[in-house]
C-alpha cells in the first residue's frame, strides 16, 4: 500500500516533480520553455498551486504563503500533497520526486499530505482500486528517521480508519478486541482482554448495562506500552470509547443521517488503540496504557430502560434517563479503573453527544478538562497537525442538571450545552488531572476533504501522538 520513500541529492529529469515555492521566480526548472514559465506565473497569480502534464511527466507547482500563521503554512503543504496525489493518480503517474523551495520546514508536511491521500478502504469491493503510487524521491532536509516516523503515523491513521469503516457485521466487540491484539504484536505493546465473566466480576454496571440488549458480549480492553527508557514515572492513560454500533437502544435513534453512521461510534476506541500504536512502534520513550470499554447498544427484551437504576464501577448510582446517552456510561467505568494506574495524566476519546457536532462540525472537536497547562499543549498540538480543539468551560453550574432525586446521578441532564454536561458527568468519576475530547464530528465524513476521504478519517490520532511525544518524552 505504502510507496518506497528514498533520499536524493539532486533533481532527477525524467520523473515527475512537485515543488513548494514562495514566489513566481522560483520556477527553474530547465524542461519548462520560457511559455511554459509564463504559464505557471500566471496560474500562480491565480490560484495557489498549478500543474503542467508534460508526458510522461508532471510538473506541479504549490505556492505557500509562509507570512501566515505558521501552521496555516503548514496545512497548505498538507493539502498540496493530496492534491498532487489526485493529479499523479488522474494520470497514472507511479513515481514522484518532491522539493521544498520554501524557508522553512514544509517537505514532511508536503509528504504527509501526499501520505494521507493514498488511502483506500476496498476491502468489500468487487473491483478494487488499481492505482498504485510506487515511489516517492525527497530532495531537501528531512532524515531517514523522520521518514520512518512519518510512515509509522500514517499505518496508524490508516488503521484507524480501517476501524472505523468496518461494518457491525464484521466489528463486534469482540473481534475490536482481536483487532487490537492484532496491532499490539506488531508494534510491540500488551494487550489483555477482559472477557464478560470478568466485567460482572469487577461490577463495570456501566458497560454491562449497555450491553445488556446485545447478542454479543462486551470487552475490556488494556493496552499498556512500558519501554525501559520511559521518561514519566506515572503513566499516561487514554480512555476510548468503543461502541461497536449504537442504535440508541430503546431510545431509538432515528435512521437516515443518525443511525446509518453508528459504525463509527468506536472511533474513540480506535484512536487511542492507534495512538498507542504508533508510540511502541516508534519507540517512543513514555509509558502509555489504554482503556477501550467495547459493547454495541440495541434493543432487546433485556435491555436497559429510562427508569432504571445502575451501579458504577465506582459504586456511583445512576438513574438512565436516556438510553442513548450510553457513552458516558462505558466511558465512566473505565475512567474508574484508571484511578488504578495513579496516573500523571487521563484523556478520553470519544464520539460522544450530537451537540459537539453542532458546535465544532467536522473541522475540529470540542475539549474540556480540569488541566489549563496540558490543555493548551493539547490545543496548540491540533493548530500544528490541524487536528483543531475547541476548548469549552467545566462550570459547576453545568452539573446541576445531572442531580436525581432517586440515585446519585442521571445519565442525561438537559439538552442545553449537553457536550459540556456529558463532560461534568464524566468528571465525577475522576480524581487526576483529565481531558476530556469530544469528536462527535470529524471520524467520518460523507465527501471526501483533501487527504480526509469519504469513510473514516482517523482524525485524533496524530493529534494524540504528536501531543504525547512532545508533552511527555522531550
Amino acid at each position: 500500500m505504502f510507496p518506497k520513500i528514498s533520499k536524493i541529492t539532486e533533481n532527477r529529469q525524467n520523473i515527475s516533480t512537485a515543488t513548494l515555492i514562495e514566489s513566481s521566480d522560483q520556477i527553474i526548472d530547465n524542461r519548462l520553455t520560457q511559455d511554459e514559465k509564463r504559464y505557471f506565473s500566471l496560474q500562480l497569480e491565480k490560484n495557489e498551486d498549478c500543474s503542467l502534464l508534460k508526458v510522461p511527466i508532471l510538473l506541479f507547482y504549490k505556492k505557500v504563503g509562509t507570512s501566515k500563521e505558521h501552521y496555516l503554512a503548514l496545512e497548505a503543504a498538507r493539502t498540496a500533497g493530496s492534491k498532487l496525489y489526485s493529479k499523479l493518480k488522474s494520470a497514472k503517474i507511479e513515481s514522484v520526486q518532491l522539493q521544498n523551495f520554501c524557508a522553512g520546514d514544509y517537505l514532511s508536511a508536503f509528504l504527509e499530505g501526499l501520505l494521507l491521500s493514498v488511502y483506500t478502504f476496498d476491502k468489500y469491493l468487487k473491483e478494487k482500486e488499481s492505482f498504485v503510487l510506487n515511489e516517492i524521491f525527497l530532495i531537501g532536509e528531512i532524515s531517514p528517521s523522520e521518514i520512518d516516523e512519518l510512515l509509522t503515523l500514517t499505518k496508524a491513521v490508516f488503521a484507524a480508519r480501517d476501524l472505523v469503516n468496518e461494518p457491525l457485521s464484521y466489528l463486534t466487540a469482540q473481534q475490536f478486541s482481536k483487532e487490537i491484539e492484532k496491532l499490539g504484536e506488531i508494534a510491540g505493546f500488551s494487550v489483555e482482554v477482559f472477557n464478560k465473566q470478568k466485567i460482572e466480576a469487577l461490577k463495570m454496571g456501566g458497560l454491562l448495562a449497555v450491553n445488556r440488549g446485545s447478542i454479543d458480549p462486551p470487552t475490556f480492553n488494556i493496552l499498556e506500552w512500558k519501554p525501559n527508557n520511559a521518561k514519566n514515572s506515572k503513566p499516561i492513560v487514554l480512555v476510548g470509547k468503543g461502541i461497536v454500533f449504537d442504535t440508541g437502544g430503546l431510545s431509538l435513534k432515528p435512521t437516515p443521517n443518525s443511525m446509518d453512521f453508528m459504525k463509527t461510534d468506536m472511533a474513540g476506541g480506535a484512536v487511542v488503540v492507534t495512538t498507542l500504536f504508533a508510540l511502541a512502534q516508534n519507540k517512543i520513550p513514555v509509558h502509555v496504557v489504554a482503556l477501550v470499554p467495547a459493547t454495541d447498544n440495541r434493543p432487546d427484551g433485556n435491555a436497559y430502560v429510562p427508569g432504571d437504576i445502575i451501579t458504577m464501577f465506582d459504586g456511583t448510582t445512576v438513574e438512565i434517563r436516556n438510553t442513548d446517552a450510553e457513552g458516558r456510561l462505558i466511558l465512566a467505568d473505565a475512567l474508574s479503573y484508571a484511578k488504578k494506574y495513579g496516573p500523571l495524566l487521563v484523556v478520553d476519546y470519544a464520539t460522544l453527544t450530537g451537540a459537539a457536532d453542532i458546535v465544532a462540525g467536522q473541522y475540529a472537536a470540542v475539549a474540556m478538562g480540569n488541566t489549563p497547562a496540558n490543555l493548551e499543549k493539547l490545543k496548540s498540538t491540533g493548530l500544528d497537525t490541524f487536528e483543531r480543539l475547541i476548548e469549552v468551560p467545566l462550570w459547576e453550574e453545568y452539573a446541576k442538571p445531572l442531580k436525581s432525586k432517586i440515585a446519585d446521578l442521571n445519565n442525561l441532564g438537559v439538552r442545553e450545552a449537553q457536550s459540556t454536561i456529558a463532560g461534568k458527568f464524566l468528571e465525577h468519576f475522576t480524581d487526576y488531572e483529565w481531558i476530556h475530547i469530544d469528536s462527535a464530528g470529524t471520524p467520518y465524513l460523507n465527501e471526501a476533504d483533501s487527504y480526509r476521504p469519504a469513510g473514516g478519517t482517523g482524525y485524533g490520532t496524530r493529534l494524540l501522538y504528536h501531543f504525547i511525544k512532545r508533552s511527555f518524552a522531550m
